[in-house]
């Protein structure tokens, strides 16, 4: 059975009641339900992460920097969302959910999490609407806990995945691979494993084929036991930020080809949803709800 998390706290209002992009927390699995592609039984809601989980990823100092609301200006600014303890305590639900959905994906093959992806975080701040970086802790404990000893992370939000590659640049078990818009946000990059920066205006022919050409071989020279994947709709033609020029049918292939890779190799796959920026909610929701769609036909 394909499990997804999600629990009400996900859905977050800002202080000036704005909720775009987190509404889209609450429309994904209303979509799902309303199709049909999943059941309420597919849903667990997950619990907080414990401090000694996020100081495996995190600095001490910027734990208790959250926890006392003592970020500086810059710090807050860096984030870009007004500091909350309720934020901040959805952030270490979001995280958990991540890493619940692994330890699913090692028993089902695939697990889902309706929020995370939170790239952007480094060990001792965050950045980008990033606080906690929910597959880097995911992956951390799992390696801690002899669980796996090579972990891949596929990152194909349309914004690198800094945060990720920085935290594990001397980590030899964990191979990072981000495939992201060249010129888009962040400007200054780091360096992952394997990074393929792509022009402004990419199409899904040269999009899929790049990924097509890419993906096997990282399979077949790191040879991992367990990835995660950070599957962001925001490479959408429609999409605000992004500056790709994929279709949502372009999206859709970029997700079935990693979910079917991942299968045909025997992968526990755990997703996160990232980022997707478009003015019209239907695109977003539609994009997402097709890598769950494709869970359910890949893997069920």
């Amino acid at each position: 059975m394909l499990k997804i998390a999600f629990s009400p706290i996900y859905i977050y209002e800002l202080p000036d009641g704005h909720r775009f992009p987190m509404e889209k927390y609450e429309l994904i699995p209303a979509q799902l339900l309303h199709e049909g592609t999943v059941t309420e039984e597919n849903f667990f809601h997950p619990t907080a992460l414990e401090d000694e989980q996020i100081l495996l990823t995190h600095t001490a100092e910027f734990l208790n920097k959250l926890k006392t609301q003592t970020l500086s200006r810059k710090e807050i600014r860096a984030i870009g969302f007004p500091m909350s303890a309720k934020l901040i305590d959805r952030g270490r639900y979001i995280a958990n959910g991540t890493l619940q959905c692994a330890r699913y994906a090692i028993e089902h093959g695939i697990a889902m999490n309706i929020a995370g992806g939170t790239h952007h975080s480094y060990a001792d701040r965050g950045e980008g609407f990033c606080i906690y970086n929910d597959i880097a802790i995911a992956a951390n404990i799992l390696l801690k806990e002899g669980t796996f000893s090579k972990i891949l992370i596929v990152d194909l939000d349309v914004h690198q995945g800094n945060g990720t590659a920085k935290i594990f640049e001397n980590e030899p078990r964990v191979f990072t691979f981000s495939m992201h818009g060249a010129k888009n946000y962040p400007l200054r990059k780091e360096k992952s494993d394997l990074d393929i920066g792509l022009e402004d205006n990419t199409t899904d022919k040269f999009y899929l084929k790049t990924l097509k050409d890419v993906l096997p071989k990282i399979m077949e020279d790191v040879k991992p036991e367990m990835v995660f994947y950070l599957s962001g709709v925001d490479i959408l033609e429609t999409d605000k930020l992004g500056r790709l020029s994929v279709s949502i049918e372009g999206c859709k292939e970029r997700d079935r080809f990693v979910l079917q890779t991942c299968k045909d190799l025997n992968l526990p796959l755990c997703i996160s949803m990232g980022g997707g920026y478009s003015p019209a909610i239907r695109d977003i929701v539609e994009a997402h709800a097709n890598t769950f769609r494709l869970a359910n036909d890949i893997f069920f």
